[in-house]
């Protein structure tokens, strides 16, 4: 099955900045688009607004005044719903409401022919539920965009329970002749990039809920140690906390209140309080005019210690052991089964982020994990009220030589960044393992949809073997609510891996 003939005229149901930017797509890729909303002249104004959006396009030059003058000429406003009769692919952008969306697609199968795709946009909702009330259920698709739509890649291709896999094989090639990167999933809450995301901001939540560390020092270690674009309260922030918190309640119920999924009380108390972000002035952090940034954490200077001794190879923070000789400090190696610590010369340990706390050992300080050790930028320590000073100057002096910025937090198992990945990938494998992708496109729907710096699966081959399972059995281990407990899929794919590496 191929794509839409380009002589295919496309609708557009609802036009407000989603529907408008599909529209765009539709319509710069060579479509004829036809737009229609519910409020009275707003399709007009929506049309008007694109053809304003193709003027700056022109003046940038990425497209040439002749394609959008081609453009305009094939994009057109309608004032009743059935104007859209003779669309090959109608695609809605309403309001996140069933039983608007299921009316609305009940009226449009009296106006367009049976072999018309229709397709919702939805983010939250059931697509097998929005499509199960028609007449023709299997032409039925999500195409789910990302906002901005014209500048994003990503398309979630959502075959439903009664999609035809024509339709959704044609719905995921005509998303692809539109210059997106499409990823074909089954019908599930969240789809791939709602689902796998939600330990992005729950995690983040969690460790200032406890006290670990406050938000501007979180998101800091998000993006400079996690490679991150942005933290989590700060993406809140510009998202929405209304929006943001919608999502998240919609996967929970969807799943029927599986705690992996629970939404924060602290997000909740913001939302309530009306602190919705950059939109209304005020959310995690303040965006009124002339508000100053809240700096996070650092470290004053300490010395570095003028040894280390390295019991092991230190696993997936083993590029720290060359960065310390570079910085002209000796690294002293001892043999020791299983080990993967540094021990200071005061007779402290440094170990990387597993999923125990400080307090359950003696002078133990945690350093967290980083998505590439020699760029990152910034490093979180944590330890408890009984760790020596010694220990702590130590550790913090001999990351300030490497050059990184410092941030001390609370002791929390599993740290920021090292339970935020662990957490990633675990619903990685148990989305793949339940049928709702590929393991190739729940990466590139990761990447592509919330800028991740690595796909799960690409993150979980460079940790290695048992690491993500490792940590979050520990930490379920110390809240056994049934949050941390590592998937049967996670903890299915670590034993086959160690079988093998086992096998001579």
């Amino acid at each position: 099955m191929t794509a839409l003939d380009l002589s295919s005229p496309v609708a557009v149901v609802g036009t407000g900045t989603m529907g408008q930017g599909i529209a765009q797509v539709a319509l710069v890729a060579g479509h004829p688009v036809r737009l229609y909303d519910a409020a009275p002249g707003q399709a007009r104004q929506a049309a008007d607004a694109i053809g304003a959006r193709l003027d700056r396009l022109v003046a940038k030059g990425r497209i040439g005044a002749a394609e959008r003058d081609a453009a305009r000429a094939r994009l057109q406003s309608v004032d009743e719903l059935t104007g859209l009769a003779g669309c090959s692919l109608v695609v809605e952008a309403v309001l996140e409401r069933l039983d608007v969306k299921q009316e609305l697609f009940r009226a449009l199968e009296d106006i367009v022919s049976d072999d018309c795709l229709l397709a919702t946009n939805t983010s939250s909702l059931s697509v097998t539920a929005i499509g199960g009330a028609l007449r023709v259920p299997g032409r039925f698709v999500g195409l789910h965009f990302f906002n901005p739509a014209p500048l994003l890649p990503l398309v979630e291709v959502v075959s439903g329970f009664a999609t035809d896999v024509t339709s959704a094989t044609r719905a995921y090639e005509t998303a692809r002749a539109w210059g997106k990167t499409p990823v074909a999933c089954a019908d599930t809450p969240g789809f791939i990039v709602n689902r796998v995301a939600r330990p992005f901001y729950a995690e983040a939540f969690a460790v200032y809920e406890s006290q670990g560390a406050d938000p501007a020092t979180i998101d800091a270690v998000l993006r400079e140690s996690g490679g991150f674009r942005m933290g989590a309260f700060e993406l809140t922030d510009l998202i929405g906390q209304d929006v943001n918190e919608s999502v998240t309640h919609s996967v929970w119920r969807s799943f029927f209140q599986d705690v992996r999924f629970t939404p924060s009380l602290a997000q909740r108390r913001l939302v309530e309080s009306g602190r919705l972000g950059r939109k209304t002035g005020r959310g995690w952090y303040d965006h009124g005019e002339g508000a100053e940034r809240p700096e996070p954490h650092t470290a004053e200077p300490a010395e570095p210690p003028a040894y280390v001794v390295a019991e092991g190879d230190l696993g997936p923070a083993s590029e720290l052991l060359a960065l310390i000789r570079e910085a002209g400090i000796e690294v002293r190696a001892r043999e020791e089964d299983g080990g993967t610590r540094l021990v200071l010369p005061g007779g402290g340990q440094l170990v990387l982020a597993d999923g125990q706390t400080s307090v359950e050992f003696l002078d133990v300080v945690y350093f967290d994990l980083a998505l590439d050790y020699r760029t990152a930028t910034r490093i979180a320590l944590s330890h408890c009220q009984d760790t020596s000073a010694r220990t702590v100057a130590e550790a913090v002096g001999l990351f300030q030589a490497l050059g990184k910025k410092v941030s001390v937090i609370g002791d929390v198992p599993g740290m920021i960044v090292a339970r935020t990945v662990a957490r990633i990938i675990d619903l990685a494998h148990d989305a793949v393992a339940r049928g709702v992708a590929t393991e190739d496109d729940v990466d590139t729907a990761m990447r592509l949809g919330v800028s991740y710096p690595l796909g799960p699966f690409e993150w979980g081959r460079r940790l290695g073997r048992g690491w993500a399972s490792s940590l979050l059995a520990d930490l379920h281990e110390r809240e056994p609510s049934g949050r941390y407990a590592p998937s049967l899929a996670l903890s299915r794919h670590a034993c086959a891996t160690e079988k093998r590496e086992d096998t001579p």
